[in-house]
Formats: C-alpha cells, structure tokens, sequence
C-alpha cells in the first residue's frame, strides 16, 4: 500500500529546500519543474532534481517530480533529464485528457527501457485542475495502469472558471467531490488540494476534515507546518483502528462457520464494513513502515525552511 497521506511540494532550484524537506515526515516530496520554477530556471531545476532523488529517497520518503504540462513544450525535456532510478512518480499538472496520460505511459516505457529501470516502476499523478479535467476525469484516471493516485488543483481550477477563490470553497465543491468519486471508482488514491493560507491553523484542520470525510486520502501541502496536521487527520484514529482490531477477527472466524453478517458492539458487520476495517488495519501497518524507515523524524527550525 503508498501511503500518501502528505505531498509536500519543493521547489527543484532551491537544493536547501530539497535538503531540508529530507527531514520532515512528509509521506511524500514532490520535486516541483512547474509552477514553482521560473522559465529561466528551469534547467537548473532538472539539474538539482536529477542530483537530489537518491538523497530524497533515502531519507525514507516516497519521490514524486512534478513536471510542466503538455501545453508547455517543456515535458519532454523534464523526463529526460529527471528520470532514473529512485524516482517513484511522475505528477503531470493540468491533464485534461486520457491522451494526456496515455502519451506519458509511452515516454515512460521508452526511457524505463532505455536506462534498465524495472518495466513499470514508475506511477503517474494526474492532476485535475480545469474544467475540461473535471469533465474528463474519469477518462485521466482510468488511462493507465500506471496511474496510482489522481489530484485535485483547486487554485489553477478556479482561474480556469474565471472567479476568485472563495473562504466557503463553494466554487471547488462540485470538482473536489467528483475528483474524489472518480478516483475510488478507479480504485486508486485520492489527493486534496493545498490549503494555501499558512497561518490559519484551524481553517487547515477544518479543510482536511471535509476533504477526508469526501474519501481523500491525503493532500498536498506548502509548508512544512502543514505536514503535521495533514497527517493527524489521515491517519486513522485510536478508535478507529481498535474497532477494525475487533470486527476483522469476529467476522473472519464468523465466515468460517458460513455466517455473511454479524453485530459487534450491537452494530451490524457485512463484507463492506469487514474490508472497511482490514483497510484501516494494512493502512496503519503502512505508516508504521514509513516511520521506521524514517526514524524519529522531528521538526527542524522550519523557518529555515525559507
């Protein structure tokens, strides 16, 4: 199981940036060529990216590259300058089509081929942030078996409607839950949009509330401050994962005997509610993989961050 609870984004021409985001718990660091990166820095960026993945990787983290969109003419480039091996993912900003995924899968398999990588060890993140995304999201996610998660870009998406964003997120709440409903129609994960003010704590627990009670797993972030509480709220709770502790054996041993249905703490437990709760059980022996990985990662000073 990729446990994406947080993708932290960096920018991938500030090389301190990327060192820094080594030590935080983010589940995952996208190394951003989009829109992060000037024009002018571009190059520089596939340089520090390409130089920086081993060390991304082996601080226990998950690699993601965003890389600029198709409309740029600059996709090409950023793939063959960044792919290689620890390299986990490839995020592709604004996908508005299943071609969009399905042209990317190809230049993938060629350059896997090409530099000796494992057949198919790279994953692909659409991300929706247009109308015509919305309107083709079931089309992006299910182009390729490649793809391991859809996103949602509410900031790019509300200047594609022409408004501005709003405190209420009434603009976005159509997309956001489709985006969601898509992703798990397509049986992969799916990722929030930033909450992009820094400072309102409680706005961030309330935006993280709403979007995992939608189905997301996870959500992308901006700030090392974030990462903290993105992954409190995706992790499943104590109660959670003592209720799963209890229905998983009772409704196994339950099956044996040929019973479909059975009441644990007077509730009834079927088949959905039994792999509700051995999902919960495989995504907390997840997060305990990344953590040992990681090890007792702490805050740095994070306002070095900058």
């Amino acid at each position: 199981m990729k446990v994406l609870r947080s993708i932290l984004f960096v920018p991938g021409n500030n090389m301190r940036m990327i060192t820094k985001a080594c030590t935080l718990p983010a589940d995952a660091v996208a190394l951003d060529l989009e829109d992060a990166v000037p024009l002018s820095e571009k190059e520089t960026a596939r340089i520090f990216i390409k130089d920086s993945i081993k060390m991304v990787k082996n601080s226990g983290t998950t690699v993601i590259v965003r890389v600029n969109g198709w409309s740029t003419g600059l996709l090409e480039e950023d793939l063959e300058a960044v792919v290689c091996e620890g390299l986990d993912c490839i995020m592709l900003p604004k996908a508005e089509s299943k071609e969009d995924v399905t042209q990317l899968d190809l230049l993938l398999t060629k350059l896997e081929r090409e530099r000796n990588l494992e057949p198919n060890c790279l994953g692909i993140i659409p991300t929706i942030e247009t109308a015509e995304g919305v309107i083709n999201a079931w089309e992006i996610a299910t182009a390729s078996q490649r793809n391991i998660a859809i996103t949602f870009g509410a900031v790019d998406y509300t200047r594609d409607l022409g408004v501005s964003p709003s405190k209420e997120g009434i603009e976005i709440f159509y997309p956001r839950a489709y985006v969601c409903v898509v992703a798990r129609a397509a049986k992969i994960s799916a990722i929030d949009t930033v909450f992009t003010d820094l400072i309102d704590r409680k706005g961030l627990e309330e935006d993280c509330k709403l979007a995992k009670q939608l189905g997301y797993s996870g959500k992308n972030v901006i700030h090392p401050t974030q990462i903290e509480f993105v992954n409190k709220i995706f992790t499943p709770s104590q109660e959670e994962v003592k209720w799963a502790k209890k229905v998983v054996p009772a409704f196994e041993a339950a099956s044996r005997k040929g019973l479909g249905a059975i009441s644990v703490d007077g509730k009834m437990v079927d088949l959905p509610v039994y792999e509700q709760a051995k999902n919960i059980l495989a995504l907390i022996e997840a997060i305990k993989e990344i953590k040992s990985k990681k090890g007792d990662i702490k805050f740095v000073n994070i306002y070095e961050y900058y």
